[in-house]
């Protein structure tokens, strides 16, 4: 019983690492990556669809994006919504798709990236410590377990929660490094 309590904490914690490093991918770098716009929602037909849906995304050039899509009657609905995504990229609609040049970051542009960096990497070591927090008092209710064990199971699962803690600090060094290398 135990250790399905850990091994769901642990499920948990891998997801929250998965959503940081989506999270991250959202953070512009100067490089184009069709990740930046894949979960762009685009009005089509009534119905909110993800832009990845619509069309094929390509990196034809480091600092580009294209965008091909399926039906040319969509581009207008297209370039609507990356202008209003929040993005803070500018399309480009050529009659054929849709190109968007991503531009050179600015040193106050990079700080401003770098506490959202920080932000998020926060809120996900808040998710972690939550779940440390819940398995511990789902290990609590477990009256069958002696002090000692408690204790084990406790330290168990703070070496864990440590471990996911150094993972998320790796990921926020790393994408701290690319976002302020010019």
């Amino acid at each position: 019983m135990v250790d399905e309590i850990i091994k769901s904490m642990q499920a948990k914690m891998d997801k929250t690492i998965d959503a940081l490093k989506k999270d991250f991918v959202a953070i512009r770098t100067g490089k184009a990556n069709p990740l930046m716009v894949e979960d762009v929602r685009v009005d089509y037909y009534g119905t909110s669809t993800p832009l990845n849906q619509l069309g094929k995304i390509s990196v034809p050039e480091p600092r580009m994006i294209v965008i091909t899509p399926f039906e040319k009657s969509v581009l207008k609905d297209i370039e609507k919504a990356i202008l209003a995504s929040g993005l803070g990229l500018t399309p480009n609609n050529d009659g054929i798709g849709i190109r968007i040049n991503i531009p050179e970051l600015t040193g106050e542009r990079r700080k401003e990236l770098v506490k959202v960096l920080k932000q998020k990497t926060e809120e996900k070591k808040v998710a972690i410590r939550n779940l440390r927090r819940d398995a511990n008092d789902d290990l609590k209710k477990k009256t069958e377990l002696s002090q000692d064990e408690l204790k084990g199971h406790t330290d168990k699962i703070q070496k864990i929660t440590d471990s996911y803690i150094a993972k998320i600090a790796d990921l926020e060094k790393e994408k701290e490094k690319e976002i302020t290398t010019v």
